[in-house]
């Protein structure tokens, strides 16, 4: 697979009074990190830990465009950021957080959020076993409206077959919720998706099933850069910890 994304010499500098992490400097501001480097493959699988605080957020959201406070050097299948417009760049570079965002008022809403901010309204059918959809989810050149059937198999695929398309998102669970965002965005079709810890306060279930998820997303060629706490799930091809301002390779369990 080639390399999808890189990012070079990447730092982010706040206010010293706006985080505790980090290392102070002489003009009163923190480096949360500096001269971080990091790239991913597409259809690989990273995980990026390290300590609470250690600026692992401020990275994903720097990678997304999102940071403010981050400067670095970043490209896309060989293209330079400042080629694309901000827009089209967080279209393929898609940040996921920790607390997921449901805006709608009921799941199809939710799931068609972004689709009612483009043009793109094809209706697509989908395959039958779970792991042939989340691939129709993230192999079709470009993302289209889903249906109800769309939006019906592919909340089957991820465990969530008692959950009604007309469902109050307020009414899910945190597990549920957090699937519902995770199919929200696979269907986007990003190139890379950054996926903040989304399996926080989830139970081990729900954290296994939201790991396939992102395992068959990978395997239809995204890339997955995955915050984490929790131990090795033996889906990542790869552990980076960020701590101490850098980026460090870590051996596989």
């Amino acid at each position: 697979m080639s390399m999808v994304f890189s990012a070079k010499d990447v730092s982010c500098t706040v206010d010293s009074d706006r985080t505790a992490s980090g290392m102070d400097d002489a003009d009163g501001t923190r480096t949360i990190f500096s001269g971080s480097s990091f790239s991913i493959r597409a259809g690989r699988i990273v995980d990026l830990t390290g300590p609470s605080g250690s600026g692992k957020t401020s990275l994903l959201t720097a990678f997304a465009g999102l940071n403010p406070h981050a400067h670095g050097i970043y490209t896309l299948n060989g293209r330079d950021s400042s080629e694309f417009s901000k827009q089209q760049w967080r279209r393929e570079i898609a940040y996921l957080p920790q607390k997921p965002v449901l805006i709608g008022g009921s799941v199809a809403e939710v799931i068609r959020l972004p689709f009612t901010l483009t043009v793109r309204r094809r209706q697509t059918d989908m395959a039958s076993s779970w792991r042939t959809r989340i691939l129709s989810l993230v192999r079709d050149a470009a993302p289209t409206y889903p249906g109800d059937e769309d939006i019906r198999k592919a909340l089957d695929a991820v465990g969530c077959e008692d959950i009604g398309l007309t469902r109050s998102p307020q009414e899910l669970s945190g597990g549920q919720a957090a699937r519902v965002s995770l199919i929200r965005t696979l269907m986007t079709k990003p190139s890379v998706l950054l996926a903040d810890e989304v399996d926080a306060g989830l139970d081990d279930e729900n954290a296994e099933k939201v790991a396939r998820i992102m395992t068959c997303a990978a395997n239809g060629g995204m890339a997955v850069v995955r915050i984490r706490h929790r131990p090795p799930d033996g889906h990542a091809s790869r552990i980076v910890e960020l701590s101490d301002g850098r980026l460090h390779e870590r051996t596989l369990a």
